[in-house]
């Protein structure tokens, strides 16, 4: 089976720095690598809720390049960093992305993450006719 990596122009720098794919399309399925809620300069909001809109933000763009939207979403794991302080909006804001069918995947607390300052990483699959 043939994979192809998908790589939208705006997250070319940094997947070509950290030699890392933002997502894989391999047969019916998008294999979105995790992200953080940096902003497009790469700074890092200390609020909770411009972080996780900016995260979703950038899941978007790259389930948009690969001809997707959140409604293809099977799963979605997310590690938080004080998930308890920031859990009410985090779902909050989860929500106004995804619709039922929810994606499978529960959240979990980790003690850090690669980027200072990131509340949460967020990974995704999608797949394409996900109601077949």
């Amino acid at each position: 089976m043939a994979i192809r990596a998908i790589i939208p122009e705006e997250a070319r720098a940094s997947a070509e720095q950290l030699k890392l794919s933002p997502a894989i399309l391999s047969g019916n399925h998008v294999f979105l690598s995790g992200v953080t809620g940096s902003d497009a300069r790469g700074g890092m909001a200390e609020d909770p809720e411009a972080q996780f809109r900016n995260a979703f933000d950038k899941i978007g763009g790259v389930l948009g390049k690969a001809g997707l939207t959140f409604a293809a979403v099977v799963e979605m794991t997310n590690h938080h960093v004080g998930l308890p302080d920031h859990f009410d909006v985090f779902n909050k804001v989860r929500l106004d992305y995804v619709k039922a069918p929810y994606p499978a995947g529960p959240p979990s607390e980790v003690a850090g993450l690669r980027r200072d300052g990131a509340l949460v990483e967020i990974r995704v699959i999608a797949a394409f006719d996900p109601g077949n």
